[in-house]
């Protein structure tokens, strides 16, 4: 269980947190959420005892792991899958240990403990970690310096996930995933078997995967059970309340006051008038709940054209030569709101800079309308922005003739107000820096609007605003994104990058979700049927698991045929060595034991290969 009691915190003066108490019991899934920069990463540094309370105090069980991803894997040269088998130290020591240990007793304690903590199983649960954020098995064996900063964060989430800390710890880890990751982790945290704390703003993956929301406002914290949809409305109902009795006690206030103004002059009433003065200092103000300002976004609209807006035949993509997509027979109009689905890697960066004319075509034609104006939108524009300089800049560069009322008007209809459009791009945060290459993107006017993860580092309420905005566009919109909420409500139009090409998703999202969650597991066939195949990743994790265990068995029975060997000496048993004769004895049951455990997760690793074999 974790405790949070009543603790303040204060970052250059600011309080973050002013008494604020929270209970998380242990095994609970909790979502983490509150409007940016309320403190929601400042609380996990506190809970880790990376920053000092100036009071209060936070407490776990004793000898409790806290784990969490700080930062990326290294770009070292060690593989993907034994930079995660190294998460679990102890493990890791074991096995080396089991490597070089010469006394039968360790050698059982250790084969013990191994099995234990199912240590045998571990190159399998990793990989299957490993596969499920998008590395195959050939990537898997690569190197971590083989990767960028983005895939590398997933390699350490992977690390994390293998370590299973009895306190998890994630920090908006969707920010970093593909759809496709996004929900392998949904599914995954459902089953983790410990406490987890999840910051996310992703209202999908806080919907299935938390049991409890943990609400940062006002510097205090409120628990809610349920989900995220659960405590909007809980949420809601208090607010409401609150707010009625806020009401009810200004009418009691002014009725009280009007008696007070009425007769404190008259000596007849003066007792009763200062009784009620009284009651009015006493009484304790309930305040009605003060909206925070509402984020908006205000795309300018862009004039109609005729459709198509663009549209392809036997068109091919690539890079260098080699072709990424081909066969390409599309067609987008003005009134389009179309999600690209598909595995990272299988091309939904090359249609999208297709598309927007950053990239030629191969072969094949496209047409557009001469008039067509297109807006891009990239994370990694984010991160090109200039950071000495200040959103006022960054808008004076692309609209010299405007005058800055006009700008200034352009910022605040997407959230940026006064205080933000003078500062400092370095100094804003993640959400108001999105908010800065949206508007960016969005300057011209565009009749298309391609978007590429547009939601990271956006809160809650920027997100459900986005939604409200592109709703409202009258412009195309393609959408890259891992928020399924975000593409529920906005895309009308499915397209599955996939096998070099893009064709219609004929099923809605719920049904491209249970697609991809079963994907690797057996169908619900009939039992005439022949089961699936299991698939290569999965045979070749089996195979390494049945020669690892032959490994450990041959180092178990040569210790076996050694200390037979001590124990066939006669001399052994001679006169004043018979306590040493009991000691090897002893020794020799004790390695018989890990033998027959050997030979156990041998040939049950065995037959589960020759099951995945035969079918």
């Amino acid at each position: 269980m974790l405790r949070i009691s009543d603790i303040s915190y204060a970052v250059e003066g600011r309080l973050l947190f002013d008494g604020a108490s929270a209970t998380i019991p242990t095994g609970h899934k909790v979502g983490l959420v509150g409007r940016n920069g309320t403190g929601k990463t400042t609380l996990f540094r506190l809970i880790r005892n990376e920053l000092s309370l100036e009071s209060g105090s936070i407490s776990l069980p004793s000898r409790a792991r806290i784990g969490g991803v700080a930062q990326e894997a290294p770009a070292s040269d060690v593989s993907l899958i034994d930079t995660v088998l190294a998460a679990d130290a102890e493990r890791a020591e074991l096995m080396a240990e089991a490597e070089t240990a010469q006394d039968p007793g360790r050698i059982a304690e250790i084969q013990t403990r191994l099995a234990d903590i199912d240590a045998w199983s571990a190159e399998a649960r990793a990989a299957s970690i490993l596969k499920g954020l998008g590395f195959d098995y050939d990537a898997q064996q690569r190197p971590c310096s083989d990767f960028s900063g983005g895939w590398r964060m997933r390699v350490a989430l992977a690390s994390v996930l293998f370590s299973q800390p009895d306190l998890l710890l994630l920090d908006e880890p969707t920010n970093y995933l593909d759809l496709e990751g996004a929900l392998w982790l949904e599914a995954y945290l459902v089953k983790y078997p410990h406490t987890v704390i999840i910051i996310s703003h992703d209202r999908e993956l806080l919907n299935r995967s938390v049991n409890g929301i943990l609400h940062l406002e006002d510097l205090g914290l409120t628990f809610y059970s349920g989900n995220y949809d659960q405590f909007a409305r809980q949420r809601a109902a208090n607010r409401a309340n609150q707010a009625a009795l806020a009401k009810k006690q200004d009418a009691r206030r002014a009725h009280l006051q009007a008696f007070v103004d009425r007769f404190k002059a008259k000596a007849s009433k003066a007792k009763q008038a200062q009784s009620r003065v009284k009651m009015l200092e006493k009484m304790e103000t309930i305040r009605a709940p003060e909206d925070a300002a509402r984020t908006v976004f205000t795309f300018p609209e862009p004039e109609e054209l005729s459709p198509p807006i663009i549209a392809t035949e036997g068109t091919s993509v690539g890079y260098d030569g080699t072709t990424i997509l081909s066969r390409l027979d599309l067609r987008i109009d003005q009134d389009d709101r179309i999600a690209l689905l598909g595995k990272n890697g299988e091309g939904k960066s090359t249609l999208s800079k297709m598309l927007s004319g950053r990239l030629d075509v191969m072969t094949g034609r496209m047409t557009q309308s001469s008039k067509l104006r297109i807006g891009f939108f990239a994370q990694h524009q984010v991160d090109e922005l200039h950071i000495d300089e200040t959103p006022l800049q960054h808008l004076q560069r692309e609209r010299p003739d405007e005058g800055q009322a006009r700008l200034r008007a352009r910022l605040a209809g997407f959230g940026l107000g006064a205080d933000q459009a003078d500062t400092a791009v370095g100094r804003l945060s993640g959400g108001q820096k999105a908010r800065l290459s949206l508007l960016l993107a969005t300057l011209p006017a565009p009749h298309l609007l391609i978007l590429d993860e547009p939601t990271n580092h956006l809160d809650i309420e920027s997100r459900e605003a986005l939604v409200e905005a592109l709703t409202a566009y009258s412009g195309a919109v393609i959408l890259v994104s891992h928020d399924m909420h975000l593409l529920s409500l906005v895309a009308d139009r499915l397209w599955l990058v996939s096998g070099g090409t893009v064709k219609p998703f004929e099923g809605d999202l719920p049904a491209y979700r249970d697609l991809l969650l079963t994907r690797d597991k057996p169908a619900g066939k009939p039992k005439a049927e022949k089961p699936k195949r299991p698939s290569r990743d999965t045979i070749l994790a089996l195979r390494a698991e049945v020669r690892k265990g032959e490994a450990r068995l041959e180092k178990v029975s040569e210790m076996r045929d050694k200390l037979a060997k001590k124990l066939a000496d006669p001399t052994l048993y001679e006169e004043g060595r018979k306590d040493e004769a009991v000691v090897w004895q002893r020794k020799y049951a004790e390695v018989m034991e890990a033998q027959d455990r050997a030979e156990d997760l041998w040939m049950k690793a065995l037959e589960k290969l020759e099951q995945a074999e035969a079918q």
